[in-house]
């Protein structure tokens, strides 16, 4: 699948000069016009965000604390964690055969419950997850869920903020400048792993998300504060 670029055009330069993007099927720009209240929040978000030492030196786990402060952030603008379920029903009802009454004819109705996976944050038609430093298996799951909501017709896009690979390399820096021991430091986003952006893109160019337009958003060294 060809990714495209409509994120050049409607992302501010405040917000182009600090992170990274990647896309599929035009997702900024149909999130800019299906939803600009949505997407003047997100450039909000990305605006005030910064990541600091303490961010690289802690290891990752369910939620890391620039996860959170992340989801917070969202959080404060009316969007929310939200999980679909799905409830199949299913009713057999036979034919009758030559003549036979109905009634006498056995039938069925059964229903399945399948239960779906949490969004971090969800807003109007809108699905946003933060995959800062988790394994890169999350990444399968978040953009299978937003194919299936998109294919249900309730989302218009999905939005994957994750971090690029080279941040590695600072954090192994900041890491040798606190004085923490070499190998400890060597340990620190020191895995290929987990998610960031070299794990994300090869999932949307080979088409995993199907026909839902996907934003992804990579934070960068440009976004590092001292």
């Amino acid at each position: 699948m060809e990714l495209t670029s409509s994120f050049a055009e409607v992302f501010p330069d405040s917000v182009l000069q600090r992170y990274r993007f990647a896309e599929t099927r035009n997702a900024a720009k149909i999130l800019h016009i299906t939803n600009p209240v949505a997407f003047s929040q997100i450039v909000e978000v990305l605006n005030q965000f910064v990541f600091t030492s303490a961010d690289l030196l802690t290891p990752g786990g369910q939620e890391s604390d620039l996860a959170a402060r992340l989801n917070s952030s969202f959080r404060e603008w009316g969007w929310r964690e939200a999980r679909v379920d799905t409830l199949i029903r299913l009713s057999l009802k036979l034919t009758p055969w030559r003549g036979e009454p109905s009634e006498n004819l056995p039938s069925s109705i059964t229903e399945t419950l399948n239960q779906g996976y949490k969004v971090d944050n969800f807003r109007d038609r809108i699905a946003l997850d933060v995959e800062w430093n988790a394994k890169d298996g999350n990444l399968d799951r978040d953009i299978s869920a937003y194919r299936a909501l998109y294919d249900a017709a309730l989302i218009d896009c999905g939005v994957l903020v994750s971090r690029t690979l080279d941040l590695r390399e600072l954090a192994l820096k900041v890491a040798l400048q606190s004085g923490m021991p070499p190998e400890a430091a060597r340990r620190i986003l020191n895995t290929t792993t987990t998610t960031n952006d070299q794990k994300l893109i090869p999932r949307l160019a080979r088409g995993d998300g199907g026909g839902c337009p996907i934003l992804s958003v990579f934070i960068s060294k440009a976004t590092f504060q001292h």
